[in-house]
């Protein structure tokens, strides 16, 4: 299993920061455009990457990635270019952890073991089946680990402590916790009533959560760290600047760093003042 996602809580702990994960739709606006995004991403301080697999039926995306996955499948973007497009990314940056989320029907089109198997090939950390309930997800775990994949699982303040308990158990890398109902989108406020989540999770050993769904402005970063997520993830505020410019390798910079600049904890920020 690799390493990365715990080498990365590791180091940012020390340093009393929580992570920023930036997600983008590969393939969005075009397989050609991908890797300059992804590295502007890693450039403007992600910590971690997570990406979608074009796919016409994401019922857990709200309309800004769905029209970045109907971009890329305008463009005939498939899994197998994908993964050679990851491949590429980790060939460029050995340390950062790397996600996918995607949906169960990609992974068993090709087959589970085969669908790991390429994602453990092209340099891949962790996989989130989106739509794969916690009581569904073992044969997935089960496929991932074989593979040395971490298989993500979804975690809501709604969930049942039941539920919960499988999470811990079966979950790898980090734990996937939304931060309000319905779909990704970074137009309405986070439902931020957390603590008690996590509060659960880290009784139960899960994996460290970080809270996606919504998260637009530093602002967002710092109230879910203060609720106590390891980190964050971005989506939708990022896939819109991509969307809304013909060169947006500089707006992601500036985006993604602002952003992380918001990752200090109350600790972490107290230090830095003292250091000043």
């Amino acid at each position: 299993m690799t390493d990365r996602y715990a080498a990365m809580f590791e180091r940012l702990r020390a340093r009393d920061e929580g992570a920023f994960g930036a997600f983008v739709m590969l393939g969005d606006p075009s397989p050609e455009a991908t890797g300059g995004i992804l590295d502007a991403l890693v450039e403007g301080g992600a910590d971690m990457i997570e990406v979608g697999i074009p796919f016409s039926d994401p019922v857990a995306d709200g309309p800004v990635i769905q029209a970045a996955a109907e971009r890329a499948l305008a463009h005939k973007v498939t899994p197998a270019i994908c993964f050679k497009l990851l491949k590429a990314f980790r060939a460029r940056h050995r340390g950062v952890p790397v996600g996918i989320l995607t949906y169960a029907n990609l992974v068993l089109a090709r087959g589970r073991d085969a669908f790991y198997r390429a994602s453990a090939e092209a340099g891949v950390d962790s996989v989130l089946v989106a739509d794969v309930p916690a009581f569904e997800a073992e044969p997935f775990v089960r496929a991932a680990e074989a593979h040395g994949v971490a298989p993500v699982l979804i975690a809501a303040p709604n969930t049942p402590r039941a539920t919960l308990e499988r999470i811990a158990k079966l979950g790898g890398g980090y734990t996937y916790c939304v931060a309000r109902s319905g779909v990704t989108g970074a137009d309405r406020a986070m439902e931020l009533n957390h603590e008690a989540l996590f509060a659960a999770l880290s009784e139960l050993g899960a994996p460290p959560p970080v809270l996606g769904f919504g998260i637009a402005t530093p602002d967002h970063v710092r109230q879910a760290l203060a609720a106590g997520a390891a980190g964050v993830i971005s989506g939708s505020a990022i896939v819109r600047v991509i969307a809304q410019r013909a060169d947006p390798l500089p707006a992601l910079r500036d985006f993604v760093a602002s952003m992380k600049r918001a990752t200090p904890t109350e600790e972490g920020s107290r230090g830095r003042v003292k250091e000043r």
